[in-house]
């Protein structure tokens, strides 16, 4: 079933006539980026939940509800705010309860060692990788061009902060752009999942550009409109 005709039965990721977002949000991952989204969806009047295997993390966001790893997943919804490398984990204890869900993916699968994309050989991207693995779950390529810092302020260098956002499913796309721009945010529609290849390289750049000190990690890609 596709997030479309999902949230025709569901409608809990509409909004009110004020623009508030009302949806359900789970956050797994209590780290800077997950801190950030949360605070986000707070900020757009979502109910969320943030899942960390550390309990004092996941109480940290203000206006979220703290669950402990394994616990259910209450979100419709989803954002994985964890490295790559746990993305294993998150499907071991949780890709059943993701069916019929948005999941939105932030991350930059990378080799620390060698700053390569690390992949398995013919994936194109993390994202479509999950929506390989995950058939029944939309999944949203968004928050991995933009550092927490520029998130959780919501500026990057004196604008607002631009969050890009890729997906097949123009309902998904819609329902993740809405829960961010309601945060405080801007977004621009980077088109299709298969894009997210392209977000994933550019997410791996800022971040060698990062590590190099050559830019700083409370700026990044700033999109002029």
């Amino acid at each position: 079933m596709s997030w479309s005709s999902t949230r025709k039965r569901n409608h809990t990721a509409a909004t009110t006539p004020k623009g508030t977002i009302m949806s359900n949000v789970t956050v797994i991952g209590a780290g800077n980026i997950g801190s950030a989204v949360a605070a986000i969806a707070v900020k757009a009047g979502a109910n969320v939940q943030v899942i960390d295997r550390d309990a004092q993390k996941a109480a940290a966001v203000s206006g979220a509800t703290a669950a402990a790893w394994g616990e259910p997943v209450t979100g419709d919804i989803v954002v994985t705010a964890l490295p790559y490398p746990a993305y294993a984990d998150v499907l071991a204890a949780y890709g059943d309860q993701l069916a019929g869900k948005v999941l939105v993916d932030p991350s930059n699968p990378i080799d620390f060692t060698t700053f390569d994309l690390a992949l398995p050989q013919g994936t194109a991207s993390a994202a479509e990788e999950l929506a390989a693995k995950l058939p029944n779950t939309t999944v949203v390529k968004a928050f991995n061009t933009t550092f927490a810092a520029t998130l959780a302020s919501g500026v990057n260098d004196g604008a607002p902060t631009v969050v890009q956002v890729a997906a097949d499913d123009d309902a998904a796309k819609k329902a993740v752009r809405d829960l961010v721009e309601q945060g405080g945010l801007k977004t621009v529609d980077a088109g299709p999942l298969k894009r997210a290849q392209y977000l994933e390289g550019m997410g791996a750049l800022q971040i060698i550009l990062g590590v190099t000190e050559q830019t700083p990690w409370t700026a990044g890609y700033k999109v002029v409109r």
